[in-house]
C-alpha cells in the first residue's frame, strides 16, 4: 500500500490517495501530500458550520453546497477537501467526489493550515478558475475575497466582522458578524 510519509519521486495522485488510510485526512496539490491533522478547533468548526448554513438556506442559491471532508478531484494530482464550498454545474457532482472546480471555495484558517491556504490553495484555485475564494481568519474575525478577472486573482477584498461579506458568484451576501457568532454592530442613529 503507498502511504503519503513515502514520498514518491513523481508526485502522488488520486489512485495513491485512494489507498491511503481511511482514519487519516490527506490533501494532494500539485502531487505533494499534505496531512490535515490536527483537527480543526472548535471556534473554527462553529464559524463552518454557520456559512454552510448560511450558503445551504439561500433562497436564491440553487447550487449544490458542500463541506469538508468531501473530496474535490481537480484533476489526478490535485485533490483538496475545502472546508465549504458551492458547485452550480451539477455534472461535476460524482457520487464520491466532486470532479472539477467549484464556483465559490471558503477556507476557515487553523495555525496549522495557514500558508497552505494562502499560498499552494489560492494558486490550485486561481489555475483550476474557482470563481470566488474566500479565506476566513477566525482569530482576527475578517476574510478575504479573491475574485477571479481573466483567469487571474487580483488582490483580495477585505471584509471585517462588522461588514457584510459579498458572495457575487451566488448573489449572496453574509453578514460577518453572524458568522462569528458576535452582536450586530451598532448604526449610526439617523437624523430627524
Amino acid at each position: 500500500m503507498a502511504y503519503p510519509a513515502s514520498k514518491k519521486e513523481e508526485g502522488f495522485t488520486y489512485q495513491d490517495y485512494l489507498s491511503w488510510p481511511d482514519d487519516e485526512r490527506w490533501e494532494i496539490i500539485d502531487g505533494q501530500a499534505y496531512n490535515m491533522s490536527p483537527a480543526p478547533s472548535i471556534k473554527h468548526q462553529n464559524i463552518v458550520g454557520n456559512l454552510y448554513v448560511k450558503l445551504k438556506t439561500h433562497p436564491e442559491n440553487p447550487c449544490y453546497t458542500g463541506i469538508a471532508p468531501t473530496d474535490v478531484v481537480f484533476d489526478e494530482r490535485n485533490v483538496v477537501q475545502p472546508d465549504v464550498f458551492v458547485v452550480c454545474d451539477r455534472d461535476k457532482l460524482k457520487e464520491t467526489h466532486v470532479a472539477g472546480a467549484p464556483d465559490v471555495v471558503i477556507e476557515v484558517i487553523s495555525p496549522h493550515t495557514e500558508i497552505k491556504d494562502r499560498r499552494e490553495k489560492l494558486r490550485l484555485y486561481e489555475r483550476f478558475g474557482v470563481q470566488e475564494y474566500v479565506i476566513v481568519y477566525p482569530e482576527r474575525e475578517y476574510a478575504e475575497v479573491y475574485r477571479l478577472e481573466n483567469g487571474r486573482y487580483h488582490a483580495p477584498e477585505i471584509t471585517n466582522w462588522d461588514e457584510t461579506l459579498e458572495l457575487k458568484t451566488i448573489n449572496l451576501k453574509i453578514p460577518l458578524w453572524e458568522i462569528f457568532e458576535k452582536t450586530p454592530p451598532e448604526k449610526p442613529e439617523q437624523e430627524s
